[in-house]
């Protein structure tokens, strides 16, 4: 994984514990409804604006914000937070490249400006598995223009040839390194 690349999977939270067979995270009901909707509404599952994508945003943002409060030490509306010395202090916009399309997260900040995310870091634009599709196209053979064609159809998202150039030369670095 190179310094630009995150799993969203953190050492604290396996998500085998909540995906594994016998437990869920949806149930039946909830993934019903939220199919009902994506074929009602004629939605697309991945690519950018995608059902998954959109859920993406919002648990990756749900996980920041719960990064922030830990941060801080305490919650939001609490009066302990009154005069702590650091608050919340908005959000900052980001875009990042996962493989259900590119998610545009808004990432909370503070006002000491000392919050630094763990789930999705300062500098990473590109989330575990993104760039492991990139490095298995291009160990076929395939050409970086052959490669930003294909993640646009499937993702939606126009990645420049110097990012999947940077991807596979990461690659080739940790191997010979």
């Amino acid at each position: 994984m190179s310094d630009d690349e995150i799993s969203v999977v953190g050492s604290d939270v396996e998500l085998g514990d909540v995906c594994s067979p016998g437990s869920e995270l949806l149930s039946p009901g909830e993934l019903d409804r939220i199919m009902e909707r994506v074929r009602g509404q004629n939605l697309r599952l991945v690519g950018e604006g995608g059902v998954l994508s959109l859920l993406s945003k919002k648990i990756l943002e749900r996980a920041l914000e719960e990064e922030r409060t830990e941060h801080l030490g305490y919650e939001r509306g609490d009066p302990a937070g009154r005069g702590s010395g650091n608050s919340r202090n908005g959000t900052t916009p980001k875009r990042v490249f996962t493989d259900a399309g590119p998610v545009d997260l808004d990432v909370p900040r503070d006002r000491a400006g000392t919050f630094e995310p763990r789930i999705v870091p300062t500098g990473v634009t590109r989330l575990a598995g993104f760039s492991d599709t990139i490095v298995a196209w291009y160990a076929t053979g395939m050409s970086t223009r052959d490669i930003r064609r294909q993640i646009k159809r499937m993702y939606g998202a126009d990645i420049s040839a110097e990012l999947v150039s940077r991807v596979t030369d990461g690659v080739i670095d940790e191997l010979n390194g």
